[in-house]
């Protein structure tokens, strides 16, 4: 506690000269980022405020991006403190912080999640394979007539890509470009199933995302924003429809939503931690240090998100749906807590 009352103390040294006296009058913990990281944190947050002398952070679901866009735009009080992402932090995006003064930041690797393709227990359920998934939704694809021409996507239903398919059109509502949960999706699902395709195999890097990761934009895929509950609803009323989201919406809603299976995997928190589903991704908060004891708390609420009672293996969040880290990396997150090693470009190349 003596080195985190030292970081306070340099902090609030720093952050003195950064923010104006107006914009220092905040007492609560802001907090923007993923809507996949949302409802973990909002636990956290609430038991913090319950169990501390401090006020219950204010948390807004902005999604990875525009979470980690608002954390980079500066120092001071009218910037948010912490932002959690369902992906890890970019180097365009530390620049961004470095060019505007967010020079310290902790970064907070807190488990696993999966991304699910899912619908309502009532739909026909998905048994697909990654090619077929980036098929359904690429917005160019191999030729039915030749797999080495790209066209733009053809497939109306599922059946048309395989006969094996549900006879039904494809419709999959999922998360904007801002989203983490996007981004996962579309590197590891898409890109996933598209990689090595003949069509694409002599291309460059850049020029193979570009094409992998490009969802089609005919009304097929159906951007819902990031509020992924909104899509757990849809799904509910609509059984024509799949939807992409966490795995953690979806162990909340197991009475009334099925997943697909992917490359012959089902995903199941066990998969998850393994990394034996093909669609699973880490998930991080980020800490603003120069705010520590500026805005009352920060530290102790890091402390808390980190405890043995938040994310051991009977843990609070674990009974939410985190897929929490094991023993030793919990330990290696107890340890950042306390001393807030500063995150570099070089960590995340």
């Amino acid at each position: 506690m003596k080195l985190r009352s030292a970081l306070a103390t340099a902090a609030l040294a720093g952050a003195v000269a950064a923010v104006s006296a107006p914009a220092m009058a905040r007492d609560t913990i802001s907090i923007v980022g993923s809507s996949t990281v949302y409802p973990f944190a909002t636990v956290v947050a609430e038991r913090f405020g319950a169990n501390s002398d401090f006020p219950t952070p204010k948390l807004e679901s902005t999604g990875s991006g525009g979470g980690l866009k608002l954390f980079c735009q500066g120092i001071g009080t009218q910037h948010p403190d912490i932002t959690n992402a369902s992906r890890r932090m970019k180097p365009s995006e530390f620049e961004l912080c470095a060019s505007n003064g967010v020079e310290a930041i902790t970064e907070f690797r807190i488990g696993s999640d999966g991304i699910v393709i899912a619908s309502s227990q009532d739909a026909e359920n998905l048994d697909i394979t990654l090619e077929q998934l980036f098929l359904a939704l690429g917005e160019k694809v191999p030729s039915p007539d030749d797999e080495n021409k790209l066209v733009a996507n053809p497939y109306e239903k599922w059946s048309d890509i395989d006969s094996s398919l549900p006879n039904k059109p494809i419709r999959v509502m999922g998360p904007p470009p801002t989203s983490g949960t996007r981004d996962s999706f579309n590197e590891l699902a898409l890109q996933g199933g598209c990689e090595d395709l003949p069509a694409v195999a002599d291309m460059s890097e850049d020029d193979m995302e570009g094409v992998c990761q490009s969802i089609r934009e005919d009304g097929v895929f159906i951007e819902a924003g990031e509020n992924d509950n909104l899509i757990v609803q849809k799904l509910i009323d609509d059984t024509t429809m799949y939807g992409v989201f966490g795995y953690s919406f979806l162990e909340e809603n197991s009475d009334r939503l099925q997943a697909a299976t992917l490359n012959g995997k089902v995903p199941t928190a066990e998969a998850i931690a393994a990394d034996d589903y093909p669609v699973a991704r880490s998930l991080f908060f980020y800490v603003k240090k120069a705010h520590i004891g500026v805005v009352p708390g920060i530290a102790e609420y890091v402390e808390e998100f980190t405890s043995m009672g938040a994310m051991g293996p009977n843990g609070y969040l674990k009974s939410v749906g985190l897929i929490v880290p094991p023993r030793d990396a919990l330990m290696d997150l107890q340890d950042k807590a306390e001393s807030m090693p500063n995150l570099s470009k070089d960590e995340l190349m």
